[in-house]
Parts: C-alpha cells; sequence; structure tokens
C-alpha cells in the first residue's frame, strides 16, 4: 500500500520534494563533505555543505564547472527548466543566498551618494548574479534612502534576469494610505511578484504576492531595526505567520565599516522547493529592507523603526 503524499504548500511547485532532500529530485544527490569555507566569506550563521564524496567511491564526472571571469568565480550555467523564466535557473539548486553591497569609494570621500552595487553569491563564494541600481544623480542625492529605483540583475552571460521596481512611496506607520511596494520582473517587463508593506504601528511588515497579488509568504522584522555586534533578522513565515519557513538576515560587519559606509552584508535562506519565482521575490525583498532601514541618510543616521 503507497503511502499518502501531502500536496504541495502554496508557492511550492515541486509535487516530487520530500522533507529532507536538499535538492528536487532530478538534480544531482551528493553526499556532505567538509567545509573549508571561502575567503573573504566571513560568518553567515548557515551551516555549509560541500558537495563532496564519500572516501573510496570515486569522483563522478563533473559536467558544469564553475566560470572564472576576470578574476571571479560564477556559480556553473544549469540547464534550462520548462516554466522558468531565463536565468532563474540558479534558483532552483540553492537555499540560500548571500548579498554583499559594494563599498564606494567616491561615496565615502565625498558623502555624494552613488548607485549601489550588489554581489549575489551561494555559499560556495561562487556569484550567482551582479545586481546594479540605475538611478539619476538627482533623485539619488535629493530623495536619499526613500528614492524609487530600478536594479537591474544580471547573470554571468551578462543578461538581465530580473528587475526590480520600487516606486516613490511613504514608508512610515504614520501615512498607512501610501506604505512601500516593490515589483520584481523576471524577464524585465514580466511581473512574477509584489512585496508590499503591511501596515503596524510597531513592527516591520511585508507580504510577498505572487504576479496575481495572492499572498503567499509574510515577512516579519524586529520592532527595533538597530543593533550593536549582532545581527538582524527578518523572519519568513506562512500566510497565517504560525511557522517560519525562512528568514532575511542583516549581517553585522564590524564597527568601522558600519560607522563609515551604508555597505551591508545580507543573506536568504528559502525552502529549496520554493517556487523560483518566489525565491527572485524574496531576494527583492531583502533589496527593499535594506534601502529602508539601513541605507544611511544625509546625516549619516539610519531608521531604528517604522515610526519614523
Amino acid at each position: 500500500m503507497q503511502a499518502h503524499k501531502p500536496a504541495p504548500a502554496t508557492g511550492f511547485s515541486n509535487a516530487n520534494y520530500e522533507p529532507g532532500n536538499q535538492v528536487p529530485y532530478g538534480h544531482p544527490q551528493y553526499a556532505p563533505g567538509t567545509y573549508q569555507g571561502v575567503a573573504g566569506m566571513g560568518s553567515y550563521g548557515f551551516q555549509v555543505q560541500a558537495m563532496g564524496v564519500p572516501a573510496g567511491l570515486g569522483v563522478p564526472p563533473i559536467h558544469n564547472q564553475p566560470i572564472v571571469k576576470e578574476g571571479t568565480i560564477w556559480m556553473p550555467i544549469p540547464p534550462p527548466l520548462p516554466n522558468c523564466p531565463p536565468g532563474l535557473e540558479y534558483l532552483t539548486q540553492i537555499d540560500q543566498i548571500l548579498i554583499h553591497q559594494q563599498i564606494e569609494l567616491l561615496e565615502i570621500l565625498t558623502g555624494f551618494e552613488t548607485n549601489n552595487k550588489y554581489e549575489i553569491k551561494n555559499t560556495l563564494g561562487q556569484r550567482v548574479y551582479f545586481a546594479a541600481e540605475d538611478t539619476d544623480c538627482c533623485t539619488r542625492n535629493c530623495c536619499g534612502p526613500s528614492r524609487p529605483f530600478t536594479i537591474r540583475i544580471i547573470d554571468n552571460l551578462g543578461h538581465e534576469v530580473i528587475t526590480l521596481q520600487r516606486p516613490l512611496r511613504c514608508s512610515s506607520c504614520c501615512f498607512p494610505c501610501c506604505l512601500q511596494e516593490l515589483e520584481v520582473q523576471a524577464p524585465p517587463g514580466t511581473p512574477v511578484g509584489y512585496v508590499v508593506q503591511n501596515w503596524h504601528p510597531c513592527l516591520p511588515k511585508f507580504t510577498i504576492q505572487d504576479e496575481k497579488r495572492m499572498d503567499i509568504l509574510k515577512i516579519i522584522g524586529p520592532c527595533v531595526v538597530c543593533s550593536c555586534c549582532d545581527d538582524i533578522h527578518f523572519e519568513v513565515k506562512s500566510v497565517d505567520e504560525t511557522s517560519t519557513v525562512g528568514r532575511i538576515s542583516k549581517q553585522w560587519t564590524g564597527f568601522l565599516k558600519e560607522a563609515f559606509t551604508d555597505a551591508d552584508n545580507f543573506g536568504i535562506t528559502f525552502p529549496m522547493d520554493l517556487n523560483v519565482k518566489m525565491k527572485a521575490v524574496m531576494i527583492g525583498a531583502c533589496f527593499l529592507i535594506d534601502f529602508m532601514f539601513f541605507e544611511h541618510a544625509g546625516d549619516n543616521q539610519q531608521r531604528t523603526g517604522v515610526w519614523q
């Protein structure tokens, strides 16, 4: 008698996924090896497993090796998948993402706000995407962290695979009619989901929606979005907020970097079998959270809560 297999939850498209699997069916399975770490990665609080094989067994042939471009190691290009927007195939193979904002020397020396740039990596230190803000000079320096923006995310072939668009909105709990929203497009011009801020007097709360504006996940942050020598966590929960399915974490980067730059590091975890479109929307949510709470204003101060 065949055991009953429950239907996948909302936003989890792979019916063959079973708890305990590290990758969906159809992808190669690897035994855990010893993770030696990646230079410059720091501590991110994630458990990382290297893709090794048990001692005594032959090493399987490598079909997709990492790509090295100008000294940067890129994640191998995965094969195209049906019903997957082009360029999002990378996300089917990972359940953790690291986002590093690049330090802009001109911004440090002059205080002149420049376009933000980010590296998006997997836990092996391989670059998955590169993200760059595309906002004009006047908007950046007049509107500061509240500015509307377009962020273009490209893959290792130079193709723009994800576009994030944030309109000019308010973010204070004092103005509940015009709260923050971000649209995620993949490919550019095709909306796949939205991040919508929900009104709450104390907590930063957001809803992740699909392209039809159906609620898929919730994000709940701490009351005080400020910490010294510790990470700040935004929990990703089910729609009814009863179970935690992921996390967006702002990493503590040290006194000097925190004090003199607004270059932040983030970690994102999500279920392996989560729909790739929703994984892309979670990446968009991370960028929105960065701008709302961790991007320094003209007075070099950052917000500590939704009441500001």
